[in-house]
C-alpha cells in the first residue's frame, strides 16, 4: 500500500513534503486507534465493507463508515499533519 497517496487524496491542505513510507507507517498507527487503522487501511487496499466488517468483527455498516470519517478527520487536525510533513 502506497501511504502517501492515500493520505495526500484525504488530506485537505498539505504545508512541506510527506515523510517516506516506513515514518509514515508509524506515525498512523501511534495517531490513529486499532480500529482506525485497520479502518483506514482496508479502504484505502480497496476491500469491501463487508470484507472490512468482518475484520473489524463489526455488524453496522454505518458504524464502519463512521470509523473510517473519524480517522480523515483525524488526518485533517494540524497537530496530526505536523508529525506527517518532514520539515
Amino acid at each position: 500500500m502506497n501511504f502517501t497517496n492515500s493520505i495526500t487524496k484525504h488530506i485537505v491542505k498539505l504545508i512541506g513534503t510527506l515523510k517516506s513510507e516506513d515514518e509514515l507507517q508509524e506515525v498512523l498507527k501511534r495517531k490513529f486507534t486499532k480500529r482506525e487503522y485497520k479502518t483506514f487501511i482496508a479502504f484505502e487496499e480497496g476491500k469491501s465493507i463487508d470484507e472490512i466488517k468482518t475484520l473489524l468483527k463489526e455488524e453496522d455498516t454505518k458504524e464502519v463508515e463512521k470509523i473510517y470519517q473519524t480517522a480523515i478527520k483525524k488526518l485533517n487536525q494540524e497537530i496530526f499533519k505536523r508529525e506527517l510533513v518532514d520539515l
